[in-house]
């Protein structure tokens, strides 16, 4: 007999993280977990979405006590699991449970996630480290700070017109660094064309999410005027958004596990979209290491890496990937997902 439990955990910031949509100091993660009659039946899986995208604890929970009573059989093959866990309700409930699944197949045929799956072996990628929006000097602080990590990401889309000091700010503390902008969703397609324009002669090498996620047609006109990759994160939430944004002309998507419904349908989103030409950032939400170790396990897929949500954590209840002096990623081996809990990797 399976059993399926889940719990909040209260995820402490190391900074108060501020965007467009607003700022916050925690953010709540559900731990979801598997268990049957051995260890090798276990599987963990993470729940995880900003309040902006308007789903509640409620309404995940509500969807893990209905799936709690449908467990048995549980798939015995990674191709069922999309089908056990279907396409209705919360993503990111749906998403926890699919994590669940595959880390308990692979810890029962004794594989890491990626092998499971028949992916390309993780090589290290290097991740971007996000700062969130503040006054110019405060973020040419910070990133002058961030010495063991060679792309940044600059939260913008501020209402106060400095976005692009923020940027010269930045540049100018970290002339080495790789920069990225990311507006979520803050501009008018004016306003980016304008925008970008500046910030591309200070060296940013893609933009992301500049306008409303619905906007596809100004997400095209902004890549068309663009000499950099525009890359679509809250624009993409389903299979059929990889067309609409092929169509729209956009250079590339950030795929984020929570936001579309795990593992399964991602990887048929990342497969779509290499299809049609688009370029592949793995991404998160502010989530454990739990979620960010199940989506490194397709680095070996992906152009860019947004997966630095553990590092602005400061309680972070698992161990898992690694980042190394140079700000890579590494994937760790262990079979499934590869996670564990900090006291237990301590005594390991």
């Amino acid at each position: 007999m399976t059993h399926l439990n889940w719990e909040p955990i209260t995820l402490h910031l190391r900074n108060p993280f501020r965007i467009s949509h607003g700022t916050s100091e925690t953010r709540t993660a559900h731990w979801l977990r598997l268990s049957g009659a051995s260890p090798a039946d276990e599987g963990w899986g993470e729940g995880t979405i900003p309040p902006y995208y308007g789903v509640s604890t409620e309404m995940m929970a509500a969807w893990w006590d209905a799936a709690a009573r449908r467990l048995d059989p549980l798939p015995d093959d990674p191709a069922g699991i999309a089908a056990f866990v279907g396409s209705d309700g919360p993503a990111p409930a749906r998403a926890a449970l699919d994590l669940a699944l595959h880390d308990r197949l692979g810890k029962r045929h004794d594989k890491p996630l990626h092998a499971l799956l028949g992916l390309p072996t993780p090589r290290p990628l290097p991740t971007s480290f996000t700062l969130a929006i503040d006054e110019p000097d405060a973020m040419g602080r910070s990133a002058a700070e961030l010495t063991g990590c060679s792309v940044i990401k600059l939260k913008l889309g501020g209402a106060d017109g400095r976005d692009v000091e923020r940027v010269a700010a930045v540049r100018a503390a970290r002339p080495d660094a790789t920069l990225y902008v990311d507006a979520n969703a803050g501009w008018s397609a004016d306003e980016a064309i304008g925008e970008i324009g500046r910030m591309v002669a200070l060296g940013v090498s893609l933009v992301e999410q500049p306008v409303a996620k619905g906007d596809y047609e100004g997400m095209g006109r902004v890549q068309a005027a663009c000499a950099v990759p525009v890359v679509a994160d809250e624009s993409l939430q389903t299979l059929a958004d990889v067309d609409r944004l092929a169509a729209a002309g956009v250079g590339g998507i950030n795929l984020k596990l929570m936001k579309v419904g795990g593992l399964a349908p991602g990887l048929a989103i990342l497969r779509r979209a290499r299809e049609l030409g688009l370029g592949i950032m793995l991404g998160c939400m502010v989530e454990t290491s739990l979620g960010a170790t199940a989506m490194a396990h397709l680095m070996g897929l992906a152009d860019w890496l947004d997966l630095d949500a553990p590092w602005l954590i400061a309680n972070d209840p698992f161990d898992g990937l690694i980042y190394d002096d140079a700000g890579r990623v590494h994937v760790p081996d262990r079979p499934g997902i590869g996670v564990v809990r900090r006291e237990a990797a301590a005594t390991d």
